[in-house]
C-alpha cells in the first residue's frame, strides 16, 4: 500500500517573513510528487488544515516559519512529540479563522479524537518577529528567500526517506 503523506504550508503572506511555508508549498506544487504525496497551501486556514490531519496520512510535513533564535534563514527539522501535547480547554481550543496557529490547530485535532500519526516540522528562522507587530508587509526578507530553495529539497528528502522507511518495514 503506497503511504500518504501531507505536505502543509502555513503562513499569512502579509506579514512577510510568516509567508515561508506558503511560498514552500507553492514551489513543491509546481514539482512532481511520488504517489500518494498531497501538497497544499493552508495559508491561514487553520480549521482546513485540523479537517486534513483528521485523514489517516502515515505523515504530515508543516512548513513554517520558526522563530528559536537563531540566524534568518536558519532551517530546522523537529519531530514534536505530539503525545505530550495537552487538549485545550473550549475556550483555548477556537483556531481562528483569519489566523494559524499551528499549536491550537493541533490541539484542536486532539480535542476532536484526531493525531497524526507523525509529525515533522520544517521551519526556518524569520528576520523579524512573526507576531505581525513589526513586519506588515508582503514579500520574504532576502535571508528567508534565499532559504526557500533549500526547505525544498528539505522536504522532498524528508518525504523520500519516509517512503523508503515505510516501504522497509512493509517488506516481509
Amino acid at each position: 500500500m503506497t503511504p500518504r503523506i501531507l505536505i502543509a504550508g502555513v503562513g499569512n503572506i502579509f506579514l512577510g517573513d510568516d509567508g515561508f511555508g506558503v511560498e514552500v508549498a507553492q514551489r513543491l506544487m509546481r514539482r512532481p510528487m511520488p504517489d500518494g504525496v498531497r501538497v497544499v497551501d493552508f495559508g491561514i486556514r487553520g480549521f482546513d488544515l485540523a479537517y486534513a490531519l483528521m485523514d489517516d496520512y502515515d505523515a504530515v510535513v508543516l512548513v513554517d516559519a520558526l522563530p528559536r533564535g537563531d540566524a534568518p534563514g536558519t532551517l530546522y527539522t523537529i519531530e514534536p512529540d505530539l503525545r505530550a501535547l495537552d487538549v485545550p480547554a473550549a475556550e483555548d481550543a477556537a483556531v481562528e479563522t483569519h489566523g494559524m496557529n499551528p499549536l491550537k490547530v493541533l490541539g484542536m485535532v486532539k480535542a476532536m479524537g484526531g493525531q497524526p500519526k507523525r509529525l515533522l516540522v520544517v521551519g526556518c528562522e524569520p528576520e523579524a518577529s512573526v507576531d505581525g507587530e513589526d513586519i506588515e508587509r508582503m514579500g520574504l526578507s532576502d535571508p528567508v528567500a534565499a532559504a526557500v530553495g533549500p526547505a525544498v529539497g528539505m522536504v522532498e528528502s524528508l518525504v523520500a526517506n519516509i517512503l523508503t522507511q515505510q516501504q522497509a518495514t512493509a517488506a516481509p
